[in-house]
Protein backbone atom coordinates (compact mmCIF):
# COMPACT_ATOMS: atom_id res chain seq x y z
CA UNK A 1 0.00 0.00 0.00
CA UNK A 2 1.00 3.48 -0.69
CA UNK A 3 2.66 5.32 1.82
CA UNK A 4 3.54 9.21 1.69
CA UNK A 5 7.18 9.44 2.48
CA UNK A 6 7.09 13.71 2.64
CA UNK A 7 5.12 14.05 5.92
CA UNK A 8 7.16 12.23 9.06
CA UNK A 9 6.24 12.76 12.74
CA UNK A 10 8.86 15.09 14.21
CA UNK A 11 10.33 15.89 10.97
CA UNK A 12 11.96 19.46 10.46
CA UNK A 13 9.50 21.58 7.94
CA UNK A 14 10.42 21.47 4.14
CA UNK A 15 12.79 23.64 2.88
CA UNK A 16 11.55 25.53 -0.46
CA UNK A 17 14.00 23.94 -2.45
CA UNK A 18 12.48 20.35 -1.65
CA UNK A 19 9.49 21.32 -1.93
CA UNK A 20 10.31 22.49 -5.93
CA UNK A 21 11.90 19.11 -6.33
CA UNK A 22 9.03 17.23 -5.36
CA UNK A 23 6.29 19.36 -7.38
CA UNK A 24 8.31 19.06 -10.39
CA UNK A 25 8.44 15.39 -9.92
CA UNK A 26 4.78 14.81 -9.02
CA UNK A 27 4.06 17.31 -12.62
CA UNK A 28 6.55 14.25 -14.20
CA UNK A 29 4.73 11.62 -12.67
CA UNK A 30 1.08 13.10 -13.98
CA UNK A 31 3.09 13.52 -17.42
CA UNK A 32 3.34 9.51 -17.30
CA UNK A 33 -0.08 9.24 -15.57
CA UNK A 34 -1.95 11.50 -18.46
CA UNK A 35 -0.02 11.45 -21.31
CA UNK A 36 -2.81 12.82 -23.41
CA UNK A 37 -4.07 15.42 -20.99
CA UNK A 38 -5.94 17.95 -23.04
CA UNK A 39 -8.63 20.88 -22.13
CA UNK A 40 -12.14 18.86 -21.95
CA UNK A 41 -13.69 21.50 -23.93
CA UNK A 42 -14.63 20.06 -27.43
CA UNK A 43 -13.98 23.79 -29.73
CA UNK A 44 -12.43 24.40 -32.86
CA UNK A 45 -11.72 28.03 -33.14
CA UNK A 46 -10.49 30.88 -30.32
CA UNK A 47 -14.40 31.61 -30.67
CA UNK A 48 -15.47 28.37 -29.52
CA UNK A 49 -13.15 27.90 -27.17
CA UNK A 50 -14.08 31.43 -25.13
CA UNK A 51 -17.16 30.51 -25.12
CA UNK A 52 -17.52 26.90 -23.80
CA UNK A 53 -15.08 28.49 -21.31
CA UNK A 54 -17.62 31.07 -20.09
CA UNK A 55 -20.55 28.54 -20.03
CA UNK A 56 -18.38 25.82 -18.01
CA UNK A 57 -19.08 28.63 -14.55
CA UNK A 58 -20.68 26.29 -12.21
CA UNK A 59 -21.19 23.42 -14.74
CA UNK A 60 -19.71 20.71 -16.09
CA UNK A 61 -17.28 20.44 -19.36
CA UNK A 62 -19.52 17.28 -20.60
CA UNK A 63 -22.54 19.95 -20.18
CA UNK A 64 -21.60 22.70 -22.15
CA UNK A 65 -20.11 20.14 -24.76
CA UNK A 66 -23.77 18.79 -24.98
CA UNK A 67 -24.86 22.16 -25.13
CA UNK A 68 -22.47 23.74 -27.84
CA UNK A 69 -23.34 22.09 -30.43
CA UNK A 70 -26.45 23.60 -30.99
CA UNK A 71 -25.34 27.00 -29.95
CA UNK A 72 -22.78 27.27 -32.71
CA UNK A 73 -24.71 25.99 -35.46
CA UNK A 74 -27.01 28.89 -34.66
CA UNK A 75 -24.33 31.48 -34.28
CA UNK A 76 -20.90 30.57 -35.39
CA UNK A 77 -19.03 33.77 -35.41
CA UNK A 78 -18.97 36.69 -32.85
CA UNK A 79 -20.83 38.87 -35.79
CA UNK A 80 -24.04 36.01 -35.46
CA UNK A 81 -23.82 35.76 -31.78
CA UNK A 82 -23.82 39.75 -31.05
CA UNK A 83 -27.30 39.63 -33.45
CA UNK A 84 -29.00 37.36 -31.20
CA UNK A 85 -32.35 37.83 -29.64
CA UNK A 86 -31.49 37.20 -25.70
CA UNK A 87 -34.20 34.80 -25.18
CA UNK A 88 -32.89 32.78 -28.14
CA UNK A 89 -29.55 32.79 -26.94
CA UNK A 90 -30.85 31.82 -23.06
CA UNK A 91 -32.61 29.06 -24.38
CA UNK A 92 -30.41 27.50 -26.07
CA UNK A 93 -27.84 27.67 -23.15
CA UNK A 94 -30.13 27.38 -20.58
CA UNK A 95 -28.85 23.60 -19.82
CA UNK A 96 -25.56 25.35 -18.07
CA UNK A 97 -27.38 26.96 -15.73
CA UNK A 98 -26.87 30.83 -14.59
CA UNK A 99 -28.07 31.19 -18.25
CA UNK A 100 -29.41 34.66 -18.26
CA UNK A 101 -25.89 35.71 -16.53
CA UNK A 102 -24.15 33.68 -18.96
CA UNK A 103 -26.12 34.87 -22.31
CA UNK A 104 -25.39 38.36 -21.11
CA UNK A 105 -21.92 37.87 -20.83
CA UNK A 106 -21.90 36.15 -24.54
CA UNK A 107 -23.90 39.20 -25.79
CA UNK A 108 -21.33 41.34 -24.31
CA UNK A 109 -18.49 39.65 -25.33
CA UNK A 110 -19.56 39.00 -28.66
CA UNK A 111 -20.48 42.64 -29.45
CA UNK A 112 -17.05 43.41 -27.68
CA UNK A 113 -15.08 41.16 -30.41
CA UNK A 114 -17.05 42.59 -33.15
CA UNK A 115 -16.96 45.89 -32.48
CA UNK A 116 -13.32 46.28 -30.90
CA UNK A 117 -11.16 43.68 -32.24
CA UNK A 118 -12.34 42.90 -35.68
CA UNK A 119 -14.57 39.88 -35.12
CA UNK A 120 -11.22 38.19 -33.66
CA UNK A 121 -10.66 36.72 -30.63
CA UNK A 122 -7.27 38.74 -29.25
CA UNK A 123 -4.43 36.66 -28.23
CA UNK A 124 -3.02 38.75 -25.30
CA UNK A 125 -4.41 38.54 -21.90
CA UNK A 126 -4.82 42.00 -21.08
CA UNK A 127 -7.09 42.71 -24.16
CA UNK A 128 -9.33 39.24 -23.23
CA UNK A 129 -9.59 40.66 -19.57
CA UNK A 130 -11.50 43.58 -21.12
CA UNK A 131 -14.26 41.74 -22.13
CA UNK A 132 -17.34 40.66 -20.33
CA UNK A 133 -17.30 37.56 -18.35
CA UNK A 134 -13.73 36.89 -19.16
CA UNK A 135 -11.32 36.66 -16.24
CA UNK A 136 -7.75 35.53 -16.06
CA UNK A 137 -8.92 31.67 -15.47
CA UNK A 138 -10.70 32.30 -18.70
CA UNK A 139 -8.17 34.12 -20.43
CA UNK A 140 -5.26 31.45 -19.90
CA UNK A 141 -7.71 29.05 -20.88
CA UNK A 142 -7.96 29.85 -24.61
CA UNK A 143 -4.21 31.83 -24.73
CA UNK A 144 -2.88 28.24 -23.48
CA UNK A 145 -5.28 26.29 -25.96
CA UNK A 146 -6.01 28.25 -28.97
CA UNK A 147 -2.96 30.48 -28.93
CA UNK A 148 -0.38 28.23 -27.70
CA UNK A 149 0.97 30.92 -24.94
CA UNK A 150 1.84 29.05 -21.29
CA UNK A 151 -0.35 29.56 -18.92
CA UNK A 152 -1.65 28.83 -15.53
CA UNK A 153 -5.55 27.96 -14.94
CA UNK A 154 -6.54 28.07 -11.28
CA UNK A 155 -9.73 26.12 -11.30
CA UNK A 156 -11.32 24.62 -8.41
CA UNK A 157 -9.83 20.96 -9.06
CA UNK A 158 -6.11 23.06 -8.98
CA UNK A 159 -6.38 25.25 -6.47
CA UNK A 160 -7.29 22.07 -4.55
CA UNK A 161 -4.59 19.77 -5.01
CA UNK A 162 -1.85 22.15 -5.41
CA UNK A 163 -3.04 22.91 -1.66
CA UNK A 164 -3.13 19.23 -0.84
CA UNK A 165 0.68 19.09 -2.24
CA UNK A 166 1.49 22.27 -0.19
CA UNK A 167 2.71 23.84 -3.15
CA UNK A 168 1.27 26.75 -1.69
CA UNK A 169 -1.61 28.02 0.99
CA UNK A 170 -2.73 30.73 -1.17
CA UNK A 171 -6.76 30.94 -1.44
CA UNK A 172 -6.93 33.45 -3.63
CA UNK A 173 -6.38 32.24 -7.63
CA UNK A 174 -4.00 35.04 -8.77
CA UNK A 175 -2.25 34.52 -5.88
CA UNK A 176 -2.00 30.89 -6.69
CA UNK A 177 -1.08 31.37 -10.32
CA UNK A 178 1.84 33.61 -9.59
CA UNK A 179 3.41 31.03 -6.66
CA UNK A 180 2.60 27.75 -8.89
CA UNK A 181 4.44 30.00 -12.45
CA UNK A 182 7.47 30.23 -10.15
CA UNK A 183 7.48 26.65 -9.44
CA UNK A 184 7.74 25.82 -12.98
CA UNK A 185 9.62 26.54 -16.15
CA UNK A 186 6.89 29.07 -18.05
CA UNK A 187 7.50 25.97 -21.24
CA UNK A 188 5.26 23.72 -18.40
CA UNK A 189 2.33 25.86 -17.43
CA UNK A 190 -0.70 24.81 -19.62
CA UNK A 191 0.18 20.66 -20.06
CA UNK A 192 0.93 21.21 -15.79
CA UNK A 193 -2.91 23.12 -15.65
CA UNK A 194 -4.15 20.16 -17.77
CA UNK A 195 -2.53 17.10 -15.94
CA UNK A 196 -3.57 18.27 -12.30
CA UNK A 197 -7.10 18.94 -13.02
CA UNK A 198 -7.19 15.56 -14.82
CA UNK A 199 -5.64 13.99 -11.99
CA UNK A 200 -8.79 16.13 -9.67
CA UNK A 201 -11.37 14.90 -12.06
CA UNK A 202 -9.99 11.43 -11.46
CA UNK A 203 -8.25 10.12 -9.02
CA UNK A 204 -7.78 12.92 -6.30
CA UNK A 205 -11.80 14.25 -5.62
CA UNK A 206 -12.83 17.23 -3.52
CA UNK A 207 -14.87 15.40 -0.97
CA UNK A 208 -12.91 11.36 -1.32
CA UNK A 209 -9.46 11.50 -2.82
CA UNK A 210 -8.88 7.29 -3.87
CA UNK A 211 -5.46 7.97 -2.56
CA UNK A 212 -4.89 4.33 -2.29
CA UNK A 213 -5.10 4.46 -6.22
CA UNK A 214 -3.09 7.15 -6.15
CA UNK A 215 0.28 7.04 -8.44
CA UNK A 216 1.54 9.92 -6.55
CA UNK A 217 0.74 8.96 -3.18
CA UNK A 218 4.37 8.49 -1.88
CA UNK A 219 5.01 12.07 -3.01
CA UNK A 220 1.63 13.54 -1.46
CA UNK A 221 1.82 15.07 2.04
CA UNK A 222 -1.67 14.95 2.58
CA UNK A 223 -2.16 11.45 1.83
CA UNK A 224 -4.58 9.74 3.62
CA UNK A 225 -7.29 12.50 4.01
CA UNK A 226 -9.36 9.60 1.65
CA UNK A 227 -9.84 6.26 1.13
CA UNK A 228 -6.30 3.84 1.59
CA UNK A 229 -7.86 0.69 0.74
CA UNK A 230 -6.30 -0.34 -2.93
CA UNK A 231 -9.72 -1.84 -3.79
CA UNK A 232 -11.84 0.55 -2.45
CA UNK A 233 -10.07 3.22 -4.09
CA UNK A 234 -10.13 2.08 -7.21
CA UNK A 235 -14.00 2.33 -7.13
CA UNK A 236 -13.71 5.95 -6.77
CA UNK A 237 -11.89 6.67 -9.43
CA UNK A 238 -13.71 8.22 -12.70
CA UNK A 239 -13.46 9.01 -16.38
CA UNK A 240 -10.82 6.21 -18.18
CA UNK A 241 -9.79 5.90 -15.30
CA UNK A 242 -12.38 3.92 -13.72
CA UNK A 243 -13.81 2.62 -17.48
CA UNK A 244 -16.20 5.32 -18.11
CA UNK A 245 -16.52 8.00 -20.91
CA UNK A 246 -15.08 11.08 -20.64
CA UNK A 247 -16.39 14.81 -20.62
CA UNK A 248 -15.58 14.96 -24.67
CA UNK A 249 -17.76 14.54 -27.48
CA UNK A 250 -14.60 14.45 -30.03
CA UNK A 251 -11.47 14.17 -27.88
CA UNK A 252 -8.63 13.97 -29.41
CA UNK A 253 -7.26 11.05 -31.41
CA UNK A 254 -4.83 10.06 -28.38
CA UNK A 255 -7.37 9.76 -25.83
CA UNK A 256 -7.53 5.75 -24.59
CA UNK A 257 -11.00 6.39 -22.80
CA UNK A 258 -14.86 6.67 -24.03
CA UNK A 259 -16.16 9.50 -25.70
CA UNK A 260 -18.98 11.20 -24.02
CA UNK A 261 -22.32 10.55 -25.21
CA UNK A 262 -24.15 13.42 -26.80
CA UNK A 263 -27.31 13.65 -24.57
CA UNK A 264 -27.38 14.82 -21.42
CA UNK A 265 -27.23 12.02 -18.38
CA UNK A 266 -25.85 12.66 -14.95
CA UNK A 267 -22.28 13.00 -14.49
CA UNK A 268 -19.10 14.39 -11.98
CA UNK A 269 -17.26 16.87 -12.44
Amino acid sequence: MAESKVKKAGAKPESRLAMVRRARRINRELAELYPYAHPELDFRNPFELLVATVLSAQTTDLRVNQTTPALFAAYPTPEDMAAAAPEALEELIRPTGFFRAKSKALLGLSQALRDNFGGEVPGRIQDLVTLPGVGRKTANVVLGNAFGVPGITVDTHFGRLVRRWKWTEQEDPEKVEAEICAIFPKSEWTMLSHRVVFHGRRICHSRKPACGACPIAPLCPSYGEGETDPEKAAKLLKYEKGGQPGQRLSPPPDYPGLPAPAKSSPAGV
